[in-house]
C-alpha cells in the first residue's frame, strides 16, 4: 500500500521511539540472566529458575487483564504504564541488591524470595509493552505491509536483547562499576539501575511523540485489511464479547499453542546457553569458543534476530502472499533439525554456539511474525491488544515451564537440555501445518471481489 511521504515520516516518529522503549523493556527484563552470572553462588541456577519462572507466569496471567484493558485505554497509555512501571521495578531490584551486597553475610538474605516478588512486579508492568505496540501499529500499517515491517521492528527488539546481555555485561565490567561496590566489590546493582534511568527518559519522549492512530496525528485513518475490516471502530463492544471473539477464533487459538512452544524454545536457548558457557569458562575451557560466545552473546542474538525477523517477514509477504504460517513453518522445521544436532554437540563451544545461533534465528523470526504480526491480522484493530495478550500469555506460560524445568534439569546434567526442547519444536511444526492457508477476513473479502467468488 502506497502512503504519502508526510504520513510515512510521521509514522516513523511514531514507531521508532516506541521500538526503542520496547528494546529497553527487554534490557530491563533479561538483565536478570547477566546478574545471575555476576552474582555466582549468591543466585544459584535453581534460584534463577524460580525467579524467572514466577516472573514469566505473572507476565502470562497479566495479559488476561492487560490485553482487554489496552484495547480500551489505547496503546499510548499502555506503553507509558510499561515504561514507568518497569523502570520503577528495576530501580527497586537495584536498591535491594545494593543493600544485600552491603551486608556482612549476603548469603543470609532472602534473595530468592525478594527478587521473585520484585521481578514479578517488573514482569507485570512489562506485560503492557507488547500489547500496546501491536495495538498502536494495527492502526498505522496495512496487512500487506506488516510482514516486512515485522522484520524492521524485529531489529529494534533484537537490539534490546543486545542491550540486555552485552551492554549490561559491559556496564558491569566498566571502571565505574567494577570494583566500585561495597568493600571493593563490583557495583552489580547498576545492571538494574541503567535500564531504569533509560526507561524513565523514553517515558518522557513517548508522552509527547506517540499517537494511537493516524487521525490523532493529523492524518486520515484507513482500512488496514485485517479482521476488523469494514467495522465501525467508533462503536465500542463489551469486553466479554471481544474476549469471546478472540477465544473462539480457531486460528488465534492455534497460534497460541504454537507460541507456547516458542516460549519454551526461545528462552530455553536464550538464557541457558550463556549459563552453560559461563560454567565452561569457569572450568578453564576458554580456548574452545565458550569465552567468545559468552562475551558476545547479546550481539549474536541481535544478529540472529535481524536475520530471522527479516527472513520471516520477507518470506511471508513476498513469497506466501502475507500468509504467516508457511514462513513460520519453514523456520520451525529448520529449528527442529538444529536442536537434534545440539544434542550431539554439547562439548564444543564453537559448534554448539553456531547451532544455538541458528535456533535463535528461527525462533526469534517465528515469534516476531506470529506474536507481532498474526495477532494484528486476526485480532484486527479492535481486538489487537487482546489477541496479542492471549498469544503472548501462552509464550510466557511456555517460558515459565522451561524456566522451572531447566533450572532443575541443568543443575543435574546438561545432556537432557536439547532433548527437553525437541518435542516442543515438533509440536509447533504440526500446529503450523494445521493453519497453513489461514488469511485474515479483510484480505479474503478483497480476494473474493477480485476473483468474483461469492
Amino acid at each position: 500500500m502506497i502512503h504519502a511521504r508526510g504520513f510515512r515520516t510521521r509514522r516513523f516518529w511514531n514507531w521508532f521511539p516506541m521500538g526503542l522503549t520496547y528494546a529497553l523493556l527487554y534490557m530491563g527484563r533479561y538483565n536478570l540472566t547477566v546478574s545471575k552470572n555476576a552474582l555466582g553462588t549468591l543466585m544459584t541456577k535453581v534460584d534463577f529458575g524460580w525467579i524467572f519462572g514466577i516472573g514469566a507466569a505473572v507476565y502470562a496471567v497479566s495479559f488476561l487483564i492487560n490485553g482487554p484493558l489496552v484495547d480500551r485505554i489505547g496503546g499510548k497509555r499502555g506503553i507509558l504504564i510499561a515504561a514507568f512501571g518497569a523502570g520503577g521495578a528495576n530501580l527497586a531490584m537495584g536498591f535491594y541488591l545494593w543493600r544485600v551486597m552491603g551486608m556482612e553475610d549476603p548469603s543470609g538474605a532472602p534473595l530468592r524470595l525478594v527478587f521473585s516478588l520484585l521481578y514479578a512486579l517488573n514482569m507485570y508492568f512489562q506485560s503492557y509493552g507488547a500489547v500496546s505496540i501491536v495495538k498502536v501499529n494495527a492502526h498505522w500499517f496495512h496487512v500487506k505491509e506488516r510482514g516486512t515491517f515485522s522484520g524492521i521492528f524485529g531489529i529494534m527488539i533484537s537490539s534490546g536483547i543486545f542491550l540486555a546481555f552485552d551492554v549490561s555485561q559491559r556496564i558491569l565490567e566498566s571502571p565505574l562499576v567494577s570494583g566500585q561496590g561495597h568493600a571493593g566489590g563490583d557495583a552489580t546493582w547498576w545492571v538494574f539501575f541503567s535500564p531504569a534511568v533509560l526507561l524513565f527518559l523514553l517515558f518522557a519522549v513517548e508522552t509527547f511523540l506517540l499517537r494511537d492512530q493516524p487521525s490523532r496525528a493529523g492524518f486520515a485513518d484507513f482500512d488496514t485489511g485485517d479482521e476488523s475490516s469494514g467495522e465501525d471502530l467508533n462503536i465500542r463492544i463489551p469486553t466479554r464479547r471481544l474476549l469471546r471473539r478472540i477465544l473462539t477464533h480457531p486460528v488465534i487459538l492455534t497460534v497460541a499453542g504454537i507460541e507456547f512452544c516458542t516460549g519454551v524454545l526461545r528462552n530455553g536457548v536464550m538464557h541457558w546457553f550463556p549459563i552453560l558457557a559461563n560454567e565452561k569458562v569457569a572450568a578453564g575451557l576458554v580456548g574452545k569458543g565458550w569465552d567468545f560466545m559468552l562475551h558476545n552473546w547479546g550481539l549474536l542474538l541481535m544478529i540472529a534476530g535481524i536475520i530471522g525477523g527479516n527472513l520471516a517477514g520477507i518470506l511471508s509477504d513476498k513469497v506466501f502472499q502475507s500468509r504467516r504460517a508457511p514462513a513460520a513453518g519453514f523456520l520451525y522445521a529448520s529449528m527442529t533439525l538444529f536442536i537434534v544436532a545440539m544434542a550431539f554437540s554439547l562439548s564444543g563451544g564453537w559448534m554448539l554456539g553456531a547451532l544455538v545461533f541458528c535456533v535463535s534465528v528461527c525462533v526469534i523470526g517465528t515469534h516476531g511474525l506470529l506474536s507481532g504480526t498474526a495477532t494484528m491480522d486476526f485480532g484486527g484493530r479492535r481486538g489487537a491488544a487482546t489477541a496479542v495478550g492471549i498469544i503472548d500469555g501462552f509464550v510466557y506460560l511456555g517460558t515459565a515451564v522451561q524456566s522451572f524445568s531447566l533450572g532443575w534439569i541443568t543443575s543435574r546434567n546438561w545432556t537432557a537440555w536439547p532433548w527437553f526442547l525437541l518435542p516442543f519444536a515438533v509440536i509447533g511444526l504440526v500446529l503450523l501445518i494445521r493453519i497453513w492457508k489461514a488469511m485474515p477476513g479483510g484480505i479474503k473479502k478483497v480476494e473474493k471481489k477480485v476473483t468474483g467468488i461469492r
